[in-house]
């Protein structure tokens, strides 16, 4: 009788704006979710573009403080306008990240013969995957010594 009473006078109508404001805020969060999750997909994990570049291997090393990584170095054949004046030049360079051991392994006893490497680019870089947004996952060809 007196539940009866309660929601003949008014009183279910706060439970019904709680279960409201409830679904409302749990539908913002879901979407906010959402939206974040996506970013940082695209963000850190989504490749995109894929390729081979060859040159001389200048360097592989093994580096990191919290995440230790393996980071290379790669001179291109061929010059580029320098950055400070039109009349200067300099080599191109392609600096990576390696993600597998064995890869970083050979490339560490091939420094200075010419390498091709097949690398995947993302929009940007995550700590334990290296410090840069290519990331070499493979070795397609290295020359012998001359």
């Amino acid at each position: 009788m007196e539940a009866e009473n309660d929601v003949l006078q008014g009183k279910e109508k706060p439970r019904k704006k709680r279960k409201w404001l409830r679904n409302i805020l749990v539908t913002f969060f879901t979407v906010f979710f959402l939206v974040i999750g996506g970013f940082v997909y695209f963000q850190y994990f989504f490749v995109l573009g894929t390729g081979v570049k060859t040159g001389q291997l200048n360097y592989v090393v093994y580096k990191g403080y919290v995440f230790k990584t393996y980071e290379g170095k790669l001179i291109q054949a061929g010059y580029s306008p320098g950055k400070g004046s039109p009349t200067s030049v300099q080599s191109n360079e392609f600096v990576f990240s390696v993600s597998d051991k064995n890869v970083a392994e050979q490339l560490m006893l091939a420094g200075g013969r010419e390498v091709k490497l097949h690398y995947n680019e993302y929009k940007g870089a995550v700590p334990w995957r290296g410090y840069s947004k290519y990331v070499v996952d493979s070795i397609i060809d290295i020359k012998k010594e001359p």
